[in-house]
């Protein structure tokens, strides 16, 4: 079984995978429940990236560990530099 995160644990964990850069949550406004993680620059004036995590209250660890590592790559083939990182192992754990 998949471990299951809370969503402040997962922003906080997404918040880290793309230093040096911030990642800002925000919820559209359809009613949906989604989740929207925007990646932008220190300045706030550069938007880097955009991901989007179906609407719930808890999270797959694996599958947001899959989404996050998915945009740290485009983004690095994008040519910017993020710090190292990797997934908590205590959040992949049953």
């Amino acid at each position: 079984m998949n471990a299951m995160l809370r969503m402040n644990e997962a922003l906080l964990i997404a918040d880290r995978a793309f230093l040096p850069f911030q990642c800002i949550a925000w919820t559209p406004p359809d009613g949906t429940g989604d989740l929207s993680l925007s990646v932008i620059d220190r300045s706030s004036s550069r938007l880097l990236g955009r991901i989007a995590l179906p609407g719930s209250s808890r999270l797959d660890a694996r599958q947001l560990s899959a989404t996050l590592q998915k945009s740290r790559d485009e983004l690095i083939d994008q040519g910017y530099r993020l710090e190292p990182w990797q997934m908590p192992d205590s959040t992949l754990s049953a």
